[in-house]
């Protein structure tokens, strides 16, 4: 499948498009999955042990359906089968790029009086590691000027069941849960290549969706389940001041800041968010990051705009900003989208600003551009329903069974 060209969309079976009226337990988390038992006449005795047993079989093991629940009686799972579904959502579309690079993009039931709606996932293959790129919104409301994602309005925040389902689909697709060593279908990736580290920087400001993050990340973090190290998970915001100690306290994952600029009026145009929470605002919170430490440091992303703010003088404003902050600074060089004002630094540029920031102490990778070819890069996500031209959205929606727009 590499090398196919950027719209080359296939159909992936098993879709799940008309909403189940049976509540899902995806996405619960231990107290929730507990109320549920309680609901259905599960004895106070019992709820602890069977809430373990679901838990293991959901975010464990990974199966789709109770009837896999081996070490659950025969009339429990009727009844949970009767009562509740182990949610996932329809995968619309599937595209791999050159570099091994995916991104699926998500199709998830209505919810009340809504619409059906798409957000997109991405999966990087690194040596040693694999990165899940999970978005938190439908949409954004920060209307970034140098990201794709922020032409698009926001349409909802997405519920911590969505948010899960997003992990657990690409551990599906990429073969990665322990039932699947020879499920039909399964993308059974090179050795190393497994969901390993999660960033929350896919669509939308996840601060603005605090308490569905929150819940996710607990249950992606649970030792017993998902199993995925709080040190091996990055929340990344645009600035929200007033949400970033909470962060720390109740979700107390790696934290990245999406900087871009070293002066407030750049940054005001660049990130609009500013206006409300200035940069001295924003150093002050992320001083006071609990947790904060040689071991626990800061990530501020820096997008690299020709002519905008790739200057020495603007690398040493950042290595002043930054003083006294447990820091890493990731130089991004932009990734161009359709209609974008923006272009990306030269190379020669990229590299002396690094030097300055190096010099001063700082780690500086220059993150290599990932899934160009797909729209799957930082700052490119944006639901397929917004951006496809008409002709290759009917064509799509002819792949998928003539399933409703959105």
């Amino acid at each position: 499948m590499p090398g196919r060209e950027a719209l080359d969309i296939m159909k992936v079976a098993e879709a799940q498009p008309v909403r189940d009226a049976k509540p899902s337990l995806m996405g619960m988390t231990r107290d929730d999955l507990a109320d549920a038992l309680r609901s259905i006449g599960i004895e106070e005795r019992q709820v602890r042990m069977r809430v373990a047993q679901l838990w293991h079989w959901i975010y464990l093991r990974g199966v789709p359906s109770f009837e896999r629940m081996t070490n659950v009686s025969k009339d429990l799972r009727a009844v949970l089968a009767e009562r509740f579904v182990i949610g996932r959502p329809e995968i619309v579309a599937e595209q791999v790029s050159v570099d091994g690079t995916r991104k699926w993009l998500l199709r998830f039931p209505p919810r009340g009086a809504g619409r059906p709606v798409e957000v997109e996932t991405v999966y990087i293959p690194e040596e040693g590691r694999g990165t899940l790129c999970v978005s938190s919104q439908v949409g954004c409301t920060l209307t970034c000027s140098f990201c794709h994602t922020g032409t698009q309005k926001l349409v909802r925040n997405l519920t911590k069941e969505e948010i899960v389902a997003q992990i657990v689909v690409a551990r599906e697709r990429l073969g990665d849960f322990p039932h699947m060593s020879a499920e039909p279908g399964a993308i059974v990736p090179r050795e190393g290549r497994f969901v390993s580290n999660i960033v929350m920087m896919g669509m939308g400001e996840p601060l603005y969706n605090f308490d569905a993050v929150r819940d996710a990340l607990l249950v992606a973090s649970d030792g017993e389940g998902l199993s995925l190290s709080k040190r091996r998970i990055t929340l990344s915001t645009s600035g929200v001041v007033p949400l970033i100690p909470r962060a720390g306290a109740e979700i107390g994952t790696m934290l990245a800041i999406s900087l871009h600029a070293v002066r407030d009026d750049l940054r005001d145009e660049l990130v609009p968010l500013n206006r409300k929470y200035p940069i001295a605002a924003l150093m002050e919170a992320c001083r006071a990051y609990p947790g904060l430490s040689n071991a626990r440091r800061i990530t501020f992303e820096y997008v690299m705009l020709k002519g905008v703010n790739d200057s020495p003088a603007d690398a040493r404003e950042l290595v002043r900003l930054l003083r006294g902050i447990p820091a890493k600074i990731n130089l991004i060089p932009f990734n161009p989208w359709p209609g974008s004002a923006y272009a990306c630094s030269d190379w020669d540029t990229i590299e002396t600003f690094a030097e300055v920031v190096n010099r001063a102490g700082y780690a500086s990778p220059i993150r290599t551009p990932r899934g160009r070819d797909i729209l799957a890069a930082c700052g490119q996500l944006k639901s397929a329903s917004e951006r496809l031209k008409v002709r290759e959205r009917l064509a799509l929606e002819a792949m998928i069974g003539g399933a409703d727009e959105d």
